[in-house]
Protein backbone atom coordinates (compact mmCIF):
# COMPACT_ATOMS: atom_id res chain seq x y z
CA UNK A 1 0.00 0.00 0.00
CA UNK A 2 1.26 3.46 -0.95
CA UNK A 3 0.48 5.40 2.23
CA UNK A 4 0.78 8.72 0.33
CA UNK A 5 -1.85 7.77 -2.28
CA UNK A 6 -5.34 9.27 -1.69
CA UNK A 7 -7.99 6.63 -1.02
CA UNK A 8 -11.78 6.78 -1.56
CA UNK A 9 -11.96 4.66 1.62
CA UNK A 10 -10.67 7.68 3.56
CA UNK A 11 -12.64 10.32 1.68
CA UNK A 12 -9.76 11.24 -0.60
CA UNK A 13 -7.21 11.46 2.20
CA UNK A 14 -4.05 9.42 1.94
CA UNK A 15 -3.41 6.98 4.80
CA UNK A 16 -0.49 9.17 5.88
CA UNK A 17 -2.71 12.26 6.04
CA UNK A 18 -5.51 10.39 7.79
CA UNK A 19 -3.15 9.16 10.50
CA UNK A 20 -1.79 12.67 11.00
CA UNK A 21 -5.15 14.43 11.09
CA UNK A 22 -7.64 11.96 12.51
CA UNK A 23 -6.13 8.84 14.09
CA UNK A 24 -6.85 9.02 17.84
CA UNK A 25 -7.69 12.72 17.38
CA UNK A 26 -11.06 13.40 15.75
CA UNK A 27 -13.86 11.60 13.86
CA UNK A 28 -14.14 11.36 10.10
CA UNK A 29 -17.33 10.82 8.12
CA UNK A 30 -16.81 9.43 4.61
CA UNK A 31 -19.67 9.23 2.17
CA UNK A 32 -19.34 6.29 -0.23
CA UNK A 33 -16.08 5.08 1.27
CA UNK A 34 -16.82 1.74 -0.44
CA UNK A 35 -19.16 2.62 -3.26
CA UNK A 36 -21.62 -0.07 -4.31
CA UNK A 37 -20.85 -2.32 -1.36
CA UNK A 38 -23.20 -5.19 -0.61
CA UNK A 39 -23.22 -7.35 2.52
CA UNK A 40 -20.39 -9.86 2.23
CA UNK A 41 -22.46 -12.42 4.12
CA UNK A 42 -26.16 -12.94 3.67
CA UNK A 43 -28.44 -12.75 6.67
CA UNK A 44 -28.68 -16.56 6.69
CA UNK A 45 -24.88 -16.94 6.58
CA UNK A 46 -24.47 -14.51 9.46
CA UNK A 47 -27.09 -16.33 11.53
CA UNK A 48 -25.31 -19.62 10.81
CA UNK A 49 -22.05 -18.17 12.13
CA UNK A 50 -23.81 -17.02 15.29
CA UNK A 51 -24.93 -20.61 15.89
CA UNK A 52 -21.35 -21.90 15.69
CA UNK A 53 -19.73 -22.56 19.09
CA UNK A 54 -16.35 -21.46 17.68
CA UNK A 55 -17.69 -17.98 16.88
CA UNK A 56 -18.21 -15.22 19.45
CA UNK A 57 -21.71 -13.75 19.19
CA UNK A 58 -24.14 -11.73 21.30
CA UNK A 59 -27.84 -10.95 21.10
CA UNK A 60 -29.02 -7.62 22.52
CA UNK A 61 -32.72 -6.92 22.92
CA UNK A 62 -34.40 -3.80 24.26
CA UNK A 63 -37.93 -4.45 25.42
CA UNK A 64 -40.49 -3.56 28.04
CA UNK A 65 -38.24 -5.05 30.72
CA UNK A 66 -35.22 -3.02 29.60
CA UNK A 67 -32.01 -4.27 28.05
CA UNK A 68 -31.25 -7.99 27.77
CA UNK A 69 -27.99 -9.64 26.70
CA UNK A 70 -27.54 -13.25 25.63
CA UNK A 71 -24.22 -14.75 24.57
CA UNK A 72 -23.77 -17.31 21.81
CA UNK A 73 -23.79 -19.79 20.34
CA UNK A 74 -27.22 -18.67 19.20
CA UNK A 75 -29.34 -21.06 17.18
CA UNK A 76 -31.81 -19.47 14.76
CA UNK A 77 -34.69 -20.31 17.09
CA UNK A 78 -32.94 -18.30 19.83
CA UNK A 79 -33.18 -15.13 17.73
CA UNK A 80 -36.30 -12.95 17.74
CA UNK A 81 -38.60 -12.82 14.70
CA UNK A 82 -37.32 -10.59 11.91
CA UNK A 83 -40.36 -8.37 12.23
CA UNK A 84 -39.71 -7.70 15.93
CA UNK A 85 -38.22 -4.28 16.64
CA UNK A 86 -35.26 -3.30 18.80
CA UNK A 87 -32.90 -6.26 18.62
CA UNK A 88 -29.31 -6.60 17.47
CA UNK A 89 -27.07 -9.56 16.69
CA UNK A 90 -23.31 -8.98 17.02
CA UNK A 91 -20.93 -11.50 15.44
CA UNK A 92 -17.28 -10.97 16.34
CA UNK A 93 -14.14 -11.90 14.40
CA UNK A 94 -15.91 -12.65 11.11
CA UNK A 95 -12.59 -12.19 9.28
CA UNK A 96 -11.34 -15.38 10.98
CA UNK A 97 -14.15 -17.42 9.44
CA UNK A 98 -14.77 -15.88 6.03
CA UNK A 99 -12.29 -14.99 3.28
CA UNK A 100 -14.44 -12.10 2.03
CA UNK A 101 -14.43 -10.46 5.43
CA UNK A 102 -10.69 -11.09 5.76
CA UNK A 103 -10.11 -9.39 2.38
CA UNK A 104 -12.11 -6.34 3.47
CA UNK A 105 -10.09 -6.05 6.67
CA UNK A 106 -6.87 -5.91 4.62
CA UNK A 107 -7.90 -2.49 3.31
CA UNK A 108 -7.19 -1.09 6.79
CA UNK A 109 -3.59 -2.31 7.01
CA UNK A 110 -2.25 1.25 6.88
CA UNK A 111 -2.49 0.77 10.66
CA UNK A 112 0.12 -1.72 12.03
CA UNK A 113 -1.07 -5.33 12.21
CA UNK A 114 -0.10 -5.30 15.89
CA UNK A 115 -3.04 -2.91 16.37
CA UNK A 116 -5.56 -4.30 13.88
CA UNK A 117 -7.96 -6.62 15.66
CA UNK A 118 -11.02 -7.89 13.83
CA UNK A 119 -14.16 -7.31 11.79
CA UNK A 120 -17.47 -7.46 13.65
CA UNK A 121 -20.82 -7.57 11.86
CA UNK A 122 -23.90 -6.08 13.49
CA UNK A 123 -27.32 -7.10 12.21
CA UNK A 124 -30.21 -5.05 13.58
CA UNK A 125 -33.95 -4.97 13.16
CA UNK A 126 -35.74 -1.63 12.98
CA UNK A 127 -34.80 0.42 16.06
CA UNK A 128 -32.05 -1.99 17.04
CA UNK A 129 -28.87 -0.80 18.71
CA UNK A 130 -26.71 -1.34 21.77
CA UNK A 131 -27.36 1.99 23.50
CA UNK A 132 -25.09 5.03 23.91
CA UNK A 133 -21.61 3.89 24.87
CA UNK A 134 -17.92 4.47 24.26
CA UNK A 135 -15.09 2.17 23.24
CA UNK A 136 -11.53 2.27 24.54
CA UNK A 137 -10.24 1.62 21.01
CA UNK A 138 -10.51 3.15 17.53
CA UNK A 139 -13.32 1.93 15.29
CA UNK A 140 -14.41 2.26 11.66
CA UNK A 141 -18.18 1.81 11.21
CA UNK A 142 -19.01 0.80 7.63
CA UNK A 143 -22.66 0.61 6.59
CA UNK A 144 -23.33 -2.26 4.17
CA UNK A 145 -27.12 -2.65 4.20
CA UNK A 146 -29.99 -0.39 5.21
CA UNK A 147 -29.62 2.82 7.20
CA UNK A 148 -28.32 3.56 10.68
CA UNK A 149 -28.55 6.87 12.50
CA UNK A 150 -25.46 7.70 14.54
CA UNK A 151 -25.27 10.31 17.27
CA UNK A 152 -21.75 11.02 18.51
CA UNK A 153 -20.07 13.31 20.99
CA UNK A 154 -16.97 13.98 23.07
CA UNK A 155 -18.22 12.64 26.36
CA UNK A 156 -16.87 14.09 29.60
CA UNK A 157 -19.16 12.23 31.98
CA UNK A 158 -18.34 8.53 31.50
CA UNK A 159 -20.54 7.21 34.31
CA UNK A 160 -22.68 4.22 33.36
CA UNK A 161 -26.22 3.14 34.11
CA UNK A 162 -26.03 0.72 37.03
CA UNK A 163 -27.57 -2.72 37.01
CA UNK A 164 -27.51 -3.29 33.24
CA UNK A 165 -25.78 -6.12 31.33
CA UNK A 166 -24.40 -3.50 28.92
CA UNK A 167 -22.11 -0.52 29.49
CA UNK A 168 -24.58 2.25 28.66
CA UNK A 169 -23.79 5.88 29.39
CA UNK A 170 -25.96 7.45 32.07
CA UNK A 171 -25.84 10.96 30.60
CA UNK A 172 -25.13 10.81 26.87
CA UNK A 173 -24.51 14.25 25.34
CA UNK A 174 -24.46 13.96 21.52
CA UNK A 175 -22.91 16.76 19.46
CA UNK A 176 -23.34 15.47 15.91
CA UNK A 177 -25.83 13.27 14.06
CA UNK A 178 -25.28 11.35 10.82
CA UNK A 179 -27.39 8.86 8.90
CA UNK A 180 -25.21 6.27 7.17
CA UNK A 181 -26.35 4.47 4.03
CA UNK A 182 -24.64 1.54 2.25
CA UNK A 183 -21.03 2.47 1.45
CA UNK A 184 -20.80 5.27 4.04
CA UNK A 185 -18.28 4.99 6.86
CA UNK A 186 -17.66 6.75 10.17
CA UNK A 187 -14.32 6.67 12.00
CA UNK A 188 -14.31 7.31 15.76
CA UNK A 189 -11.27 7.68 18.02
CA UNK A 190 -11.21 6.02 21.44
CA UNK A 191 -13.67 7.28 24.06
CA UNK A 192 -15.87 9.13 21.58
CA UNK A 193 -19.40 8.33 22.73
CA UNK A 194 -21.76 7.00 20.07
CA UNK A 195 -25.25 5.60 19.70
CA UNK A 196 -26.32 3.88 16.49
CA UNK A 197 -29.99 3.08 15.84
CA UNK A 198 -31.19 1.08 12.83
CA UNK A 199 -33.77 2.72 10.59
CA UNK A 200 -35.29 -0.48 9.26
CA UNK A 201 -33.29 -3.69 8.92
CA UNK A 202 -29.57 -2.94 8.58
CA UNK A 203 -26.06 -4.36 8.72
CA UNK A 204 -23.01 -2.47 9.96
CA UNK A 205 -19.42 -3.69 9.79
CA UNK A 206 -17.11 -2.56 12.60
CA UNK A 207 -13.34 -2.63 12.17
CA UNK A 208 -11.86 -2.68 15.66
CA UNK A 209 -8.32 -2.25 16.93
CA UNK A 210 -6.28 -3.80 19.69
CA UNK A 211 -5.32 -1.32 22.40
CA UNK A 212 -3.45 -3.07 25.21
CA UNK A 213 -3.56 -1.40 28.62
CA UNK A 214 -0.49 -0.95 30.78
CA UNK A 215 -1.68 -3.48 33.35
CA UNK A 216 -2.39 -6.03 30.59
CA UNK A 217 1.10 -5.58 29.11
CA UNK A 218 2.73 -5.93 32.53
CA UNK A 219 0.75 -9.10 33.37
CA UNK A 220 1.44 -10.76 30.04
CA UNK A 221 5.12 -9.91 29.72
CA UNK A 222 6.06 -10.50 33.35
CA UNK A 223 4.42 -13.92 33.21
CA UNK A 224 6.51 -14.72 30.14
CA UNK A 225 9.63 -13.36 31.83
CA UNK A 226 8.85 -15.60 34.80
CA UNK A 227 8.58 -18.61 32.50
CA UNK A 228 12.07 -17.83 31.17
CA UNK A 229 13.53 -16.80 34.55
CA UNK A 230 16.11 -19.57 34.80
CA UNK A 231 17.53 -18.82 31.36
CA UNK A 232 17.56 -15.08 32.03
CA UNK A 233 19.03 -14.85 35.53
CA UNK A 234 20.06 -18.36 36.58
CA UNK A 235 19.25 -19.85 39.97
CA UNK A 236 21.96 -18.44 42.22
CA UNK A 237 20.78 -18.42 45.83
CA UNK A 238 20.70 -15.37 48.07
CA UNK A 239 23.76 -15.17 50.34
CA UNK A 240 24.46 -12.83 53.25
CA UNK A 241 27.84 -13.68 54.84
CA UNK A 242 28.05 -10.13 56.25
CA UNK A 243 24.63 -10.19 57.92
CA UNK A 244 25.10 -9.13 61.56
CA UNK A 245 23.06 -10.42 64.44
CA UNK A 246 19.85 -8.43 64.86
CA UNK A 247 17.57 -7.47 67.70
CA UNK A 248 14.85 -6.55 65.13
CA UNK A 249 14.14 -9.88 63.45
CA UNK A 250 10.96 -8.55 61.82
CA UNK A 251 12.80 -6.00 59.68
CA UNK A 252 13.13 -6.79 55.96
CA UNK A 253 16.89 -7.00 55.29
CA UNK A 254 17.98 -4.24 52.88
CA UNK A 255 20.40 -6.67 51.23
CA UNK A 256 17.53 -9.03 50.41
CA UNK A 257 15.57 -6.17 48.85
CA UNK A 258 18.62 -5.28 46.76
CA UNK A 259 18.97 -8.95 45.74
CA UNK A 260 15.37 -8.96 44.51
CA UNK A 261 15.71 -5.62 42.70
CA UNK A 262 18.89 -6.74 40.95
CA UNK A 263 17.30 -10.02 39.83
CA UNK A 264 14.26 -8.24 38.38
CA UNK A 265 16.40 -5.65 36.60
CA UNK A 266 18.58 -8.36 35.12
CA UNK A 267 15.51 -10.26 33.87
CA UNK A 268 14.15 -7.15 32.17
CA UNK A 269 17.44 -5.70 30.98
CA UNK A 270 17.62 -7.43 27.60
CA UNK A 271 15.69 -5.32 25.04
CA UNK A 272 16.01 -8.07 22.45
CA UNK A 273 14.40 -10.63 24.73
CA UNK A 274 11.62 -8.20 25.71
CA UNK A 275 10.92 -7.61 22.02
CA UNK A 276 10.79 -11.37 21.48
CA UNK A 277 8.23 -11.79 24.26
CA UNK A 278 6.12 -8.88 23.01
CA UNK A 279 6.06 -10.20 19.45
CA UNK A 280 5.13 -13.70 20.59
CA UNK A 281 2.30 -12.32 22.73
CA UNK A 282 0.90 -10.03 20.03
CA UNK A 283 0.80 -12.84 17.45
CA UNK A 284 -0.73 -15.42 19.75
CA UNK A 285 -4.05 -16.60 18.25
CA UNK A 286 -7.23 -15.94 20.19
CA UNK A 287 -8.40 -18.87 22.35
CA UNK A 288 -11.20 -19.71 19.92
CA UNK A 289 -8.89 -19.92 16.90
CA UNK A 290 -7.76 -23.29 15.59
CA UNK A 291 -6.07 -24.37 12.36
CA UNK A 292 -6.75 -27.27 10.01
CA UNK A 293 -3.58 -29.30 9.65
CA UNK A 294 -2.12 -29.19 6.15
CA UNK A 295 0.39 -31.26 4.21
CA UNK A 296 4.09 -30.55 4.47
CA UNK A 297 5.63 -29.26 1.26
CA UNK A 298 7.37 -31.84 -0.90
CA UNK A 299 10.77 -31.70 -2.55
CA UNK A 300 9.49 -30.08 -5.74
CA UNK A 301 10.21 -26.45 -6.54
CA UNK A 302 8.34 -24.27 -4.03
CA UNK A 303 5.08 -22.73 -5.13
CA UNK A 304 3.64 -19.41 -4.03
CA UNK A 305 2.66 -19.47 -0.35
CA UNK A 306 -0.13 -17.46 1.26
CA UNK A 307 -0.72 -16.95 4.97
CA UNK A 308 -3.93 -18.43 6.32
CA UNK A 309 -6.48 -15.75 7.20
CA UNK A 310 -6.22 -16.71 10.88
CA UNK A 311 -2.43 -16.37 10.98
CA UNK A 312 -0.88 -13.41 12.76
CA UNK A 313 2.65 -12.52 11.66
CA UNK A 314 4.90 -9.64 12.76
CA UNK A 315 8.63 -8.90 12.80
CA UNK A 316 11.28 -6.67 14.33
CA UNK A 317 14.93 -6.04 13.50
CA UNK A 318 16.08 -9.47 14.78
CA UNK A 319 13.01 -11.72 14.76
CA UNK A 320 9.94 -12.88 12.93
CA UNK A 321 6.86 -13.85 14.94
CA UNK A 322 4.05 -16.09 13.82
CA UNK A 323 1.10 -17.38 15.83
CA UNK A 324 2.80 -16.99 19.20
CA UNK A 325 6.24 -18.28 18.18
CA UNK A 326 9.39 -16.22 17.66
CA UNK A 327 12.37 -16.97 15.41
CA UNK A 328 15.70 -15.22 14.98
CA UNK A 329 16.21 -14.04 11.42
CA UNK A 330 18.89 -12.20 9.50
CA UNK A 331 20.11 -11.57 5.97
CA UNK A 332 18.04 -12.50 2.94
CA UNK A 333 15.86 -14.90 4.93
CA UNK A 334 14.84 -12.05 7.23
CA UNK A 335 14.06 -9.74 4.31
CA UNK A 336 11.87 -12.38 2.66
CA UNK A 337 10.10 -13.28 5.90
CA UNK A 338 9.33 -9.59 6.42
CA UNK A 339 7.87 -9.53 2.92
CA UNK A 340 5.70 -12.50 3.86
CA UNK A 341 4.46 -10.64 6.95
CA UNK A 342 3.77 -7.41 5.01
CA UNK A 343 2.31 -8.90 1.83
CA UNK A 344 0.94 -12.11 3.43
CA UNK A 345 2.34 -14.09 0.50
CA UNK A 346 5.59 -15.05 -1.22
CA UNK A 347 5.94 -15.84 -4.91
CA UNK A 348 7.57 -19.04 -6.09
CA UNK A 349 10.67 -17.04 -7.08
CA UNK A 350 10.88 -15.53 -3.58
CA UNK A 351 10.43 -18.94 -1.93
CA UNK A 352 13.27 -20.32 -4.08
CA UNK A 353 15.65 -17.68 -2.65
CA UNK A 354 15.08 -18.81 0.94
CA UNK A 355 17.71 -20.92 2.67
CA UNK A 356 17.08 -24.62 3.24
CA UNK A 357 16.37 -23.88 6.92
CA UNK A 358 13.84 -21.18 6.11
CA UNK A 359 12.11 -23.39 3.54
CA UNK A 360 11.92 -26.09 6.20
CA UNK A 361 10.15 -23.59 8.48
CA UNK A 362 7.65 -22.83 5.72
CA UNK A 363 7.05 -26.56 5.38
CA UNK A 364 6.38 -26.84 9.12
CA UNK A 365 4.01 -23.87 9.01
CA UNK A 366 2.21 -25.39 6.06
CA UNK A 367 1.80 -28.68 7.91
CA UNK A 368 0.35 -26.73 10.86
CA UNK A 369 -2.14 -25.00 8.56
CA UNK A 370 -0.60 -21.57 9.12
CA UNK A 371 0.02 -21.01 5.42
CA UNK A 372 -0.96 -22.64 2.15
CA UNK A 373 0.50 -23.24 -1.31
CA UNK A 374 -1.27 -21.59 -4.21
Amino acid sequence: MDVDQPLPLLGGLSPARFMQRHWQKKPLLVRQAVAGIKPLLSRAELFALAADAAVESRLIVRGADGWQLKRGPLARRALPPLAQRDWTLLVQGVDLHDERAHALLQQFRFVPDARLDDLMISYASDGGGVGPHFDSYDVFLLQTHGRRRWRIGRQKNLSLVEGLPLKILADFQPEQEHVLEPGDMLYLPPRWAHDGVAEGECMTYSVGFRQPSTDEVVRELLQRVADDANDLVGDAAYRDPDQPATDQPGVLPPAMLEFARSAIEKALNDPRHLSLLLGEWLTEPKPSVWFDAGDAAGDASPLQVVLDRRTRMLYDAQHVFINGEGFSASGQDARLMRTLADQRRLTAAQCARLSAGARDLLSQWQAAGWLHER
